[in-house]
């Protein structure tokens, strides 16, 4: 399969993948620590639960993940990790040594909600399910990488390479993928990445969605709509270019968009504007794509001030032009190690194992760098994601963490049982 080829979602049985990775995971499940450790995270689900719903009630927007950040801190070192760290982004992270000369496996979730400060995050239970702003995304992500650790640590299990188990700053919105970002510049040691969010166990997202977000002001002198008629309008120049970009075209594989989200400008309706000022947002699994389109998008935008001026034979209309989002895109092969490793783990554990469409998550960043690495579904169900109305159902919750934790002891492999799947980049 081609990296650049956009694949939807998509069932593969035991024979679509390698026979040496399926073949590990039936040596991994024949271990009595692993099996234990299975069950440990069936039986610790409660307490799992509990994690998620105490860890959600610390706010943490975007760039105010410090309270949270520090509470997480706590909990990593309770479970044992060494050199915890709280790096000057806010991510916080620690390491657990395996034994001999394996891969390094960095497992991760995010901090940060789209909620502002001031959002009651206080888990209430209805009816088996509990509601709270970021209980799913992406408080269940959290508490998975602790769940994980706890399992390993509880079965005793040792393995091979080294695993770094912590949680990113900036992750959603105006975050911009902040905390990875500077993770990822910091640590060229990573091998692999696996990033845990909501949803179901059986999927694996493997294929980045990049994003370019910008907000462009068009200004001019302004005046009344009657008096000053013949001037140029920042509103009519803002006009044009909505139309003009959507006129674009795109192509539908890989799948690149764009949309003109938000607008705003003007004083009345009986003046000409001296002010108006729209977001857009493009994106693409396909950094080539979204370049072309960036590029286009932009001239469209400069070209509307021109001919905004040229109608009025002015000069008066200037544009402002800031990228307020640039967030990487990529592809990677779905026979890459880390990708048939997760498939692999569902299958073994008796779920369906399904290539997800290309998202944007914490994975972006390292698949853009060419670092392998996963998205992840922390089990249960989620709805009402990024609403107040935001709630997780925790039936078979252990689902998500159990197969995350297998996927985890297969890429970094188990001293003296099997060797790791994940190969070690330097």
């Amino acid at each position: 399969m081609s990296t650049n080829q956009q694949v939807s979602s998509s069932s593969l049985s035991k024979n679509d993948l390698s026979q040496t990775i399926t073949d590990r995971f039936d040596v991994l499940l024949s271990q009595s620590s692993i099996q234990q450790a299975l069950s440990f995270i069936e039986a610790d689900s409660e307490n799992t639960l509990q994690e998620q719903i105490a860890i959600t009630a610390i706010p943490a927007p975007s760039f105010q993940e410090d309270e949270r950040g520090r509470d997480y801190k706590r909990r990593l070192e309770e479970l044992g990790l060494v050199d915890v760290t709280i790096d000057e982004e806010g991510n916080v992270f620690g390491r657990r040594p395996g034994v001999g000369d394996g891969p390094v496996l960095f497992v991760s979730s995010h901090l940060d909600t789209v909620f502002p400060a001031g959002t009651d995050t206080v888990a209430r239970e209805r009816d088996g399910r509990y509601y709270a702003p970021g209980i799913s995304d992406n408080g269940r992500g959290l508490a998975g990488v602790l769940a994980i650790l706890r399992a390993l640590n509880h079965a005793g299990i040792q393995t091979q390479g080294d695993l770094i188990f912590g949680a990113t700053v900036g992750e959603e919105g105006v975050g911009d993928l902040r905390g990875a970002k500077a993770f990822f510049r910091h640590h060229a040691d990573i091998d692999g990445f696996i990033s845990i969010e909501p949803g179901e166990p059986s999927r694996t997202t493997y294929l980045a969605t990049g994003s370019r977000r910008y907000r462009v002001t068009y200004q001019g002198k302004g005046g009344h709509s009657y008096g000053d008629f013949g001037i140029p309008s920042a509103i009519h120049a803002l006009g044009r270019a909505i139309a003009m970009i959507a006129e674009v075209k795109v192509p539908a594989d890989p799948k690149t968009t764009f949309t003109v989200g938000e607008i705003s400008g003007g004083t009345s309706v009986n003046t000409i504007a001296a002010t108006a000022t729209m977001l857009v947002d493009m994106r693409s699994s396909s950094q080539e794509e979204l370049a072309r389109l960036e590029e286009q998008v932009l001239q469209l935008i400069e070209q509307a001030a021109v001919l905004e001026n040229e109608r009025w034979g002015a000069r008066d209309i200037q544009v402002h032009v800031e990228r307020i989002g640039d967030r990487p895109g990529g592809a990677q092969s779905a026979d890459a190690p880390i990708v048939q490793a997760s498939l692999a783990a569902s299958l073994a554990l008796g779920d369906d194992a399904i290539l997800d469409d290309a998202a944007s998550t914490d994975s972006n960043v390292p698949i853009s760098l060419r670092i392998p690495a996963v998205t992840l579904g922390g089990g249960g169900i989620s709805g009402g994601l990024h609403t107040l109305e935001e709630f997780f159902d925790p039936t078979d919750a252990h689902k998500g963490i159990q197969k995350i934790f297998l996927t985890v002891v297969g890429l970094v492999g188990v001293a003296d049982v099997v060797d790791a799947i994940l190969p070690k980049r330097v």
